[in-house]
């Protein structure tokens, strides 16, 4: 088990379809900005909006990368996403299965 040595994220956002979710998924991996893309949902959502208590159906997209390509993840996350103020929320790997950190690093530098 490593210890988040290359330092590992998982960037979590949600978009209203699940044909969104996945667009941005096959995006990022293609473009290397992510080793590995999640979609999962359909989930219920309440958060404020515009002064309004919300609720929503939406899919979650876990995406995995790295501490170094997260900023132009981000960018790119950002400018592909629907939302106007899309969630985009990284979380850092504390301990990872050495192969599998080793493996994302490697997809994420080819």
């Amino acid at each position: 088990m490593a210890q988040g040595k290359g330092g590992l994220l998982v960037v979590l956002t949600t978009t209203e379809s699940r044909e969104d979710a996945e667009r941005l998924a096959r995006s990022l991996v293609e473009e290397r900005l992510a080793a590995c893309a999640q979609v999962s949902g359909p989930m219920t959502s309440w958060y404020w909006w515009e002064g309004r208590l919300e609720s929503a159906e939406e899919w979650l997209l876990r995406l995995k990368t790295s501490t170094a390509a997260y900023p132009r993840l981000e960018a790119r996350l950002v400018e592909l996403h629907p939302y106007s103020v899309p969630q985009v929320v990284a979380l850092p790997v504390e301990a990872a299965y050495g192969g599998y950190e080793e493996w994302a690093l490697e997809q994420l530098a080819a």
